[in-house]
């Protein structure tokens, strides 16, 4: 047993990139000893725990190990002492994944099924990496296609007339007439000549009479098209659309227990005893906030008024996530004011200190956005650089600097975080209008397009750069529970097909933010504005006087005496007075005025 274990513990490492020295074994098998029913979940947690530590090297030794440890050992101890506290549930049931440490998986399509790739990955791949990149994104795509019911020959059809959707190679349209179905990656192989490109060969493509589905059709997509030769040896499209979508129960079944999201596999009774946890955790809510401009003073004042109100409620949210860009002024070759910057990083470490309940009970995730400082724009992007955050972190300790995009595994859920903005992007490499016939909301063109091309930026390489070999880091299959979108665009929110998607809109730009509820999936998009509103008249609790006027004034109400002159009215009730009748006093007039 003590071998398998060896082997386990020494596998789980290498898949995260680690290597292990004897002593630094000895003592993890001492530590896993110790949970003889639940070993991998104890290798699991304590390399999650790792994964947090600032770690010189790759190579770990027993004193790191014995650090982490010893952190673990004392958790347990206060949970023995407090076993209901919900502080210690909360940060257990959230694990971040690194993007640089999720599994990378290739498709066989000689012997249908997926292979774990053996090996290291630079970051500065060979000539073959590039084409690789397409190759898997498309093999990914086919294999999809391939089980879908519409693509699928029935075994019994001998009728040459019957409308099958059966996929031809595009090799095979040579010489052929009448209408085919193909499937592939469009390209641009020639200067104002589009191509369709699958494994076996390419063809020129006209889609000046296609009928296309939702989405943003661009250089790089995966589309299936129907359409017949022309005698001038061009594709004529008829219809065309994004791959279609496949259940995730579907395609759990078909992965034979590869983990694809990064956050570890888990056997059918822990998925259950998970699942029932998650449940429960009806209290658990995340906030999540894009564009936090920490050289903007008004900025700041906001984010200070967003603490105030969520240290004031009963429960405080157990995550806060903070996306970029963390600088109104991009950090590029031309910015000069790091050392300004990291300054900045540590007066918001000191603004979260000042809220001791956030401060202790919740965790603060921070996300780089596409101007952040980093040794390059290419996605993924790694976490922000431990110079400009040791500030921060003196004063915020269980603060998490993950990379972008980000995952989270919330119990069995799976969260998926990305800061690009995206819809502008895409909207401008488009080679077709999008279509409106279903819907002419471009953020729902948005989410159809990445959830079909199951990828986070199936952009064109020039326009967004992507390191090949970590392609597979932004791959939605199988799709997750929930997309986070931060874009500089407008606050939106859109369950597709069973996937929460949304934006929680620019804080910088729009004072917007969102509050999320796992458990019940639950999107409540809130402008700051009504945020105050919602907090003056809650139940849980009453600001001191000074706060509230302080946030009229920050809220830019254009009839602050009015309200000033109500609240103090409010006030001048008795604490003990009753939700309703202070609502009644001050709200009506409040909803006049078309405030909240």
């Amino acid at each position: 047993m003590s071998g398998q274990t060896r082997k386990m513990i020494q596998k789980k490492l290498k898949i995260r990139g680690y290597s292990l020295k004897m002593d630094g074994l000895e003592e993890i098998l001492s530590f896993v000893d110790r949970f003889q029913d639940a070993q991998d979940e104890a290798i699991d947690l304590l390399l999650d725990q790792l994964d947090h530590e600032s770690l010189k090297s790759s190579i770990i030794d027993k004193g790191a190990v014995h650090r982490v440890i010893s952190l673990l050992l004392e958790a347990e101890a206060a949970e023995e002492e407090c076993p209901t506290s919900s502080t210690s549930l909360s940060h257990s049931s959230i694990r971040v994944v690194d993007a640089f440490l999720v599994p990378k998986f290739r498709y066989d399509p000689i012997k249908k099924h997926f292979f774990q790739h053996a090996g290291s990955l630079p970051i500065h791949g060979d000539a073959s990496a590039k084409p690789a990149l397409y190759r898997d994104r498309f093999l990914l795509l086919f294999q999809r296609v391939s089980r879908d019911q519409h693509f699928i020959k029935p075994a019994f059809d001998t009728d040459e007339t019957s409308q099958s959707c059966q996929l031809s190679p595009i090799q095979s349209l040579v010489g052929q007439r009448g209408k085919r179905w193909v499937m592939g990656v469009i390209s641009q192989l020639e200067d104002g000549h589009f191509y369709l490109e699958d494994l076996t060969a390419a063809v020129e493509i006209d889609f000046s009479k296609a009928k296309i589905t939702t989405g943003f059709f661009m250089e790089n997509t995966v589309i299936v098209a129907e359409g017949e030769m022309l005698s001038e040896g061009i594709f004529q499209v008829i219809t065309c659309g994004f791959p279609p979508l496949e259940d995730r129960d579907k395609s759990f079944k078909i992965l034979a227990g590869h983990d694809f999201f990064g956050g570890g596999t888990l056997t059918k009774e822990e998925t259950l005893r998970l699942a029932d946890l998650e449940k429960r955790a009806v209290n658990d809510m995340f906030v999540i906030l894009s564009d936090i401009w920490l050289d903007n003073e008004e900025v700041m004042e906001k984010l200070e008024t967003v603490l105030n109100g969520f240290e004031s409620v009963e429960i405080v949210p157990s995550l806060f996530v903070l996306m970029g860009n963390f600088c109104s002024h991009p950090c590029n070759l031309s910015f000069h004011s790091f050392s300004s910057l990291r300054l900045q990083f540590g007066k918001l470490g000191r603004m979260i200190e000042a809220h001791p309940r956030l401060k202790e009970q919740s965790r603060f995730l921070f996300i780089p956005g596409p101007d952040d400082a980093g040794p390059s724009t290419a996605l993924p992007r790694c976490a922000l650089p431990k110079y400009l955050t040791e500030e921060l972190q003196k004063h915020v300790p269980n603060a998490i600097f993950s990379t972008n995009p980000c995952r989270i595994k919330f119990y069995t859920q799976e969260i998926v975080f990305f800061r690009q903005d995206l819809l502008y992007r895409m909207r401008r490499s488009c080679l077709i209008p999008p279509s409106t016939e279903e819907t002419d909301d471009p953020f729902e063109h948005l989410v159809a397009t990445i959830t079909h091309q199951s990828h986070l930026c199936p952009l064109p390489l020039f326009v967004q750069p992507i390191i090949w070999n970590y392609d597979h880091c932004l791959h939605l299959y199988p799709t997750p529970h929930t997309i986070i979108l931060g874009d500089r665009s407008e606050q939106k929110a859109f369950k597709y097909t069973g996937i929460t998607c949304f934006n929680p809109g620019s804080f910088s730009d729009d004072s917007t933010f969102v509050a999320y509820r796992p458990c019940t999936q639950e999107v409540l998009q809130t402008p700051l504005n009504s945020f105050f509103i919602s907090l003056v008249f809650s139940s849980a609790s009453l600001l001191p006087l000074t706060r509230v006027r302080s946030c009229c004034v920050l809220c830019d109400y254009p009839f602050i005496s009015t309200i000033s002159n109500r609240l103090d009215s409010l006030y001048s009730l008795s604490r003990t007075q009753s939700f309703s009748k202070r609502k009644k006093i001050v709200l009506p007039e409040l909803l006049e005025k078309k405030v909240y």
